[in-house]
């Protein structure tokens, strides 16, 4: 009796721990840097609709600074590259459900992101800007009027910054980047809060918009992503942004897809090289 009892505890350890394994495996959405490679395609999520960052242009190709590194990253690993159309909200899910391998879509790193998905070496600095019509430039938001409305996107550092430190402001919120503009546009609200590098933009490419507020809250920085726990990739990642600076590769990226949008003067200031070290 004691033998076969001893046979049937080993037989409920082992089903135990298959049943753990079977689990584990069931929670893994990513895939691995040798499964990529072996599947032969990367998918990464990428804007399509923030120009010069990631956009489509009219031969229906996805252009700018994040699709420039993303291509090389395919040539770098011997892949093809599926670009996944992303907007800001879905970044995380993307990559929690396992939509894409990485995301390269103006993801500013914060301490809520990095409970949620692993960040890699940063490759541009950010910080937050407010842009509204010369008609009434805001320079301070203590400007703005329990009337005022200021229009951000869903799920980028512009609505967290706003809701946690200004939660008096009103904001007007959009899922893409062009109803956001259209927006602004149409006096919808007095101001728009956003990535620095996109006021500007916008302000440069628009006449009639200054950006009163250069810089809101904290410098950060944008870096690739990519599911949680999926190190290999991750390593790699890391690897090739410290390789690639000994090519200057981000300072030709800004050159090809940026400088006509904000010139030379800015190239330094927003351009890393080497995840920072160099």
């Amino acid at each position: 009796m004691k033998t076969i009892r001893n046979i049937a505890a080993l037989v409920l350890v082992l089903v135990l721990s298959l049943s753990l394994v079977a689990a584990t495996s069931a929670d893994v959405v990513y895939r691995t840097l040798d499964e990529i490679k072996a599947s032969g395609t990367i998918n990464i999520g990428v804007f399509s609709d923030k120009n010069p960052f990631g956009y489509v242009d009219e031969n229906g190709e996805y252009q700018g600074y994040d699709v420039y590194f993303a291509r090389r990253i395919g040539e770098d690993l011997g892949v093809t590259v599926n670009y996944v159309s992303t907007e800001a909200a879905n970044r995380v899910e993307y990559l929690e459900t396992g939509k894409v391998d990485i995301i390269l879509a103006n993801f500013t790193v914060t301490p809520e992101r990095a409970e949620k998905v692993d960040f890699a070496l940063p490759y541009m600095n950010v910080a937050l800007g407010v842009v509204s019509p010369d008609s009434r430039i805001i320079k301070d938001l203590s400007e703005l009027t329990a009337d005022d409305q200021v229009i951000v996107i869903s799920g980028t550092t512009a609505e967290d910054y706003l809701i946690k430190n200004n939660p008096e402001i009103t904001l007007q919120k959009y899922d893409t980047y062009a109803n956001a503009k259209n927006a602004l546009e149409n006096g919808n609200a007095v101001a728009w809060a956003n990535d620095n590098t996109e006021v500007i933009a916008y302000a440069l490419q628009n006449e009639g918009y200054t950006v009163g507020i250069p810089s809101l809250g904290s410098q950060d920085t944008i870096a690739p992503a990519v599911t949680k726990g999926n190190e290999s990739l991750l390593n790699w990642i890391n690897d090739e942004i410290k390789a690639l600076a000994a090519e200057n590769f981000f300072h030709k990226d800004y050159e090809e897809t940026l400088v006509d949008t904000y010139g030379l003067d800015y190239e330094d200031s927003l351009v890393l090289e080497g995840g920072g070290a160099v």
